[in-house]
């Protein structure tokens, strides 16, 4: 496998290989590349490459690069099955997350885990779960384990709106109150439940945990709220809730052809996050057109390239049916 751009250099941490100093044209690129892997997954999935389901992550990438550039480098990302985004913004190689997306040995799961059962340990990513709510348990055990420890790492912490009301979302949340645990739970309302903005940030009300309702399709409006509650859980605070308000732009699932939304439906007022960023640097004059042309021939070259990747790996073979496997 070819040197990937996510590698880092001597010297160079993780963050800053994939976001640089996490200056307007480094987002920009972290968020674009979301969105063009995400759509490249699924113009694999119409062709059958990607079997079972595939939750694209398109609309929503400022959340998840927002809160990266908030948090620190050892600090712990725990996620849903809409998860692509996260494995990225983790620092993943592109190549190895398109090849377990569908089902090759290169793979970050060896294949096994498919599009939505991803882990890579090694770069503090704990997992998309498919299991709804599942993540607020297991990270709020990653937090009991930091507190435990003294480390000083948080864990970040992300499920959707259709997975606030699971009975292990409030009991970790009354855990993680009565401890005083390093974690912030992050609800991304991409409103797949109407009528929910602005309540959700309240869940933690009857615990005494903060909450707050953000923009979040605004990566430097995430960027601030989450750089404050990783700060406060850093320093014994506690937890702190934010509910970032998005609009998800495709189905649940690439099988969702979203038809219970109506075409009269009110949409997010807010631009779409990418745009937004384009819109500052081309404002603040840090780039023109022909630049972030560029930026977007670039990053069209990394997903081709894991595209390719993906498709040349071999599939796991049989005898590896049962490794890795606890029983």
């Amino acid at each position: 496998m070819a040197a990937s751009p996510f590698e880092p250099q001597d010297g160079e941490s993780r963050l800053g290989a994939f976001l640089g100093d996490g200056d307007d044209i480094a987002v920009y690129r972290a968020m674009l590349l979301i969105r063009r892997f995400e759509e490249k997954a699924g113009q694999l999935f119409g062709m059958g490459l990607i079997g079972g389901f595939c939750h694209l992550y398109i609309g929503q990438e400022a959340i998840v690069v927002g809160m990266r550039l908030a948090s620190r480098e050892n600090d712990q990302f725990i996620a849903s099955y809409r998860h692509h985004g996260h494995l990225l913004a983790c620092g993943a190689d592109p190549r190895a997350v398109l090849a377990e997306m569908t089902g090759r040995r290169g793979g970050l799961s060896g294949g096994k885990g498919g599009s939505m059962h991803m882990f890579a340990p090694e770069l503090d990513y704990f997992g998309g779960h498919g299991i709804v709510g599942a993540q607020a348990s297991l990270g709020t055990g990653l937090a009991f384990a930091n507190s435990y420890r003294g480390d000083g790492r948080v864990c970040v912490c992300f499920f959707g709106d259709g997975a606030a009301d699971q009975g292990q979302v409030a009991e970790s949340l009354s855990l993680a109150a009565r401890w005083r645990l390093p974690i912030v739970y992050v609800i991304e309302n991409n409103r797949s439940v109407p009528g929910q903005d602005g309540e959700l940030a309240r869940r933690g009300a009857a615990f005494d945990i903060p909450g707050e309702a953000l923009d979040g399709m605004d990566v430097e409006v995430v960027r601030a709220a989450g750089t404050a509650a990783i700060a406060r859980a850093r320093a014994g605070g506690g937890p702190a809730i934010l509910e970032m308000r998005v609009e998800r732009y495709r189905g649940h699932s690439l099988a969702d052809p979203a038809k219970y939304r109506r075409k009269d439906e009110p949409r997010a007022a807010a631009p779409d996050p990418i745009e937004r960023q384009r819109e500052r640097l081309l404002g603040a004059g840090r780039a023109d057109e022909a630049f972030l042309k560029r930026i977007d021939a670039e990053v069209r070259a990394i997903v081709a390239e894991a595209a390719d990747y993906a498709a040349q790996s071999p599939e796991p073979v049989a005898a590896e049916l049962f490794s890795q496997v606890l029983t």
